[in-house]
């Protein structure tokens, strides 16, 4: 069923290096269209990592990389810019700029790419705004005048400034607390079915892992060890995925979605 479906990222042989710390050797990874897609992990298993390598942050030691069937590594300044504008980036905490306002982080992209007038710029920042669930006048605000949630929030709408294709998210829901976190991931999960998205998110919540995935991809042993649904992931022997998904911390998201489920 899967060779019938288009993989908008496809990564062959990856490897990462930094000095004499290899990160991945040999990683293969598909990215179907319209999925999301949770990257899970240990500590030090290149994560965000990856999330970098793939929108070319970092370039890698070996392998390819192709994103809409382009080959990243081959494309010329044009092409890739082309590229950059199909997919958009949240970072942790949102990565805001701190000098500019929430509407003027938006606008960066559109700046970037895109000759616009003002005022259209301003509409598209309002829309944006709208569309992630911030109120009118958190486009006049500072990112220090926002709240953690509200920051990635922020960071989200600008990373749909240029209506993208992809979304890569790393740790979206890191550091809310979990009312905040789980309403992040009904905002992530109703953009993407109205929006159509392919999202990349690198996670280590559970929740979020049980809420809003169609498939997770776990890195160990430098690869991607497994991909699957959580059916597949609950059935792994390997140690670190069954530690993972059948610890206390995976017990409690199973209970918590089998009792959001019944009521």
């Amino acid at each position: 069923m899967n060779d019938a479906r288009e993989a908008v990222i496809r990564v062959r042989g990856l490897r990462s290096q930094f000095g004499q710390q290899v990160i991945h050797d040999g990683l293969d990874l598909d990215v179907w269209r319209g999925e999301v897609l949770g990257v899970v992990g240990g500590s030090g298993t290149g994560k965000s990592v990856l999330l970098r390598t793939i929108v070319g942050l970092i370039r890698p030691r070996a392998g390819r990389i192709e994103v809409f069937g382009q080959d990243i590594a081959a494309l010329d300044e044009e092409a890739r810019r082309r590229i950059e504008q199909r997919w958009g980036v949240l970072f942790q905490d949102g990565a805001l700029f701190s000098s500019l306002t929430v509407a003027q982080n938006i606008q960066v992209p559109l700046r970037e790419h895109l000759r616009l007038p003002q005022a259209l710029m301003d509409d598209i920042a309002a829309m944006k705004i709208d569309l992630v669930g911030l109120p009118p006048e958190a486009g006049a605000k500072y990112p220090s005048e926002l709240s953690g949630g509200m920051r990635k929030r922020a960071g989200l709408a600008r990373a749909l400034a240029m209506d993208p294709e992809i979304v890569f998210l790393d740790e979206p829901t890191a550091g809310l607390d979990p009312i905040g976190a789980a309403a992040f991931d009904n905002l992530i999960l109703s953009l993407q079915r109205s929006l159509g998205l392919t999202v990349f998110m690198v996670t280590h919540d559970l929740d979020s892992l049980h809420a809003i995935c169609d498939r997770i991809a776990v890195l160990a042993e430098r690869k991607v060890l497994v991909t699957g649904g959580m059916e597949r992931m609950m059935s792994e022997t390997h140690p670190w995925i069954r530690e993972y998904f059948h610890g206390p911390r995976a017990r409690a998201a199973t209970a918590a979605m089998a009792s959001g489920q019944e009521t």
